[in-house]
């Protein structure tokens, strides 16, 4: 097989944001190179295509994806099905059927929020769902979490354009339970800010979720360490 790849080009580049928790929690389990680049499809897909629900007959139409299996194994399209299976088993992905003029159309969602609740949604029939498996969206880890924009907005205020597609990355970068702690956490320490936040999860990622704790603070306990840009600028006169 003739490998035409010759290296990333010159110049601005785009990138997929991969959330962490693939690299720590799924990467290490997934054993299986279909399910892997299914996985990997998903993630890209998410991002731009902007999809959370996705049809087995369009995924067929995927050249990139059947192209890619098609290196793994003879038939693609068993490849395929073997890779679906595999990630809905392990909750990667979740899975609905849907009936429409007696046929019968299987259903991907990547198990984010956006994927839980447009499977709440066929779930109480809006497209004729007639069998949902791969997860228990009823249960209480999946209930309704405010967006991170709706976060920002709540605790910071309007969103500036410019700041929007950083947001969309952590969002997709962290779970949505870091997220909310860490504008918790910036706004019990009077610190409204995103870079403050970001800081935090960043924290987090290389430390741990308890690194958050650590930065609870008040005014009786500690000294002051940060400062706004009105307060620095009134201590440097």
């Amino acid at each position: 097989m003739t490998n035409d790849f010759t290296g990333f080009p010159d110049g601005e580049l785009k990138f997929t944001a991969v959330p962490n928790l693939f690299f720590t929690k799924l990467l290490p389990q997934i054993d299986n190179l279909a399910e892997l680049k299914v996985t990997l499809h998903f993630l890209w897909l998410r991002q731009y295509e902007k999809k959370n629900a996705v049809s087995r007959e369009e995924l067929l139409t995927h050249e990139t994806l059947i192209t890619g299996l098609a290196t793994i194994a003879a038939d693609p399209f068993e490849a395929l099905t073997e890779g679906l299976e595999r990630a809905v088993a392990r909750k990667t992905l979740l899975h609905a059927r849907s009936a429409e003029n007696d046929a019968a159309h299987d259903w991907y969602f990547l198990n984010s929020e956006g994927g839980r609740i447009t499977l709440e949604k066929m779930k109480a029939g809006e497209l004729g769902v007639v069998d949902v498996s791969g997860a228990d969206i009823a249960s209480p880890a999946y209930a309704r979490r405010p967006n991170i924009f709706e976060l920002y907005e709540a605790n910071i205020g309007l969103l500036s354009p410019i700041l929007a597609d950083e947001l969309k990355d952590a969002e997709m970068t962290y779970p949505p339970g870091w997220i909310e702690e860490a504008f918790k956490i910036a706004v019990e320490n009077n610190v409204r800010k995103w870079s403050y936040i970001r800081a935090i999860l960043e924290g987090m990622a290389t430390e741990g979720k308890t690194y958050g704790k650590h930065q609870r603070t008040t005014e009786k306990d500690t000294p002051k360490r940060w400062y706004t840009d009105e307060e620095r600028e009134l201590f440097i006169r």
